[in-house]
């Protein structure tokens, strides 16, 4: 809470003082190449919910491993997979997708979700498939509950595990919720006007300070919401202010019940999202911008999955800024 606190009090800073500028400097090629490696690295993740591995320990045992590492896991534990648990994800799958082709005032995903729970709940009630209770226990509906910072007994090791924690919550929420922005206003064709990253890391101030005084967790922005949400067809901020009373309104009222759907039902629901993140007119346009755009974009895709979202997206904007500098001076030389 400490530190989540500190970390919000920094990013309104940021905000106030202008520091949002340089997000605008991550080119085109890397924001295409991140949205692509989220999407995958999404689709991987949610894979085992949809093959309805039965072991809650295998479930939660691949949680923070690479992409690799998740094929190899999943596929060691293919005498696990439920033929059911897949029927379920493929069905939220195909729901979802073509609900809304039909058209977007049709809630495509929430029918999947009520179907593929109310299969779960009748006629699969036998075939042991997980569901959310199963997984993560009961949802608890306290959110009323003021959780106030506690203080440690400041010493040398206090402060460095302060001064790193803070220095992770600062940096990742900012660039993930720079990045979700501008993945964001591509998805949605947003022409008219721009994120400002300034009043991002001011959002994302807030939200750091108030949000661990109601006992949750540092957050960023989610990309795979934000792609569910204009995929629905959102249009204007209305639909994250209506988002958040419903979700109160769900989790005060209708806890119990959430806890019933299945987990390949979210992972359906997460796949299709994934889906939707790939554009092939995005990744023509960075190909024709050249060689070398069309390869970072390329490496950010690749690395993104395959190790984590810091180490992907650190390494190559090293790689662009490095590459851009040297080619620059060899011209001036030349």
């Amino acid at each position: 809470v400490l530190v989540s606190i500190i970390s919000g009090i920094i990013l309104i800073i940021m905000g106030i003082f202008g520091v949002g500028k340089y997000a605008k400097l991550v080119p085109n090629s890397i924001i295409v190449g991140f949205t692509v490696g989220i999407a995958v690295a999404i689709a991987a993740t949610n894979f085992k919910d949809i093959l309805g591995l039965d072991s809650f320990k295998t479930l939660l045992g691949d949680s923070s491993k690479s992409l690799i590492e998740r094929i190899k896991f999943m596929s060691e534990h293919l005498h696990l997979i439920n033929g059911w648990s897949m029927l379920l994800g493929l069905l939220t799958f195909l729901l979802a997708k073509y609900l809304l082709k039909i058209s977007i005032y049709i809630p495509g995903p929430v029918i999947a979700i009520g179907t593929a729970t109310l299969l779960a709940a009748t006629l699969l009630a036998d075939k042991n498939i997980i569901l959310v209770r199963d997984l993560y226990g009961s949802i608890p509906n306290n959110f009323f509950k003021l959780q106030m910072p506690f203080l440690p007994n400041f010493n040398g090791s206090v402060m460095i595990d302060i001064l790193y924690f803070v220095v992770g919550i600062v940096f990742v929420s900012g660039v993930e919720s720079v990045l979700c922005s501008s993945m964001a206003d591509r998805l949605a064709k947003n022409d008219r006007t721009p994120f400002n990253p300034d009043k991002e890391f001011f959002g994302q101030g807030l939200v750091q300070i108030i949000t661990p005084l109601v006992q949750g967790f540092p957050c960023t922005g989610a990309l795979a919401r934000t792609a569910t949400s204009i995929k629905a067809g959102a249009t204007t901020p209305l639909a994250g202010y209506f988002k958040s009373i419903l979700k109160l309104i769900m989790a005060f009222f209708l806890a119990q019940y959430l806890e019933l759907i299945p987990m390949a039902c979210i992972g359906g629901i997460l796949v299709w999202v994934a889906s939707n993140m790939i554009k092939p007119a995005e990744i023509k346009e960075i190909k024709h911008a050249g060689k070398f755009e069309f390869s970072m974009m390329i490496y950010t895709a690749v690395m993104v999955p395959m190790t984590d979202f810091l180490t992907g997206v650190l390494s190559a904007l090293i790689i662009y800024f490095v590459v851009k500098y040297a080619f620059k001076k060899m011209k001036k030389t030349s």
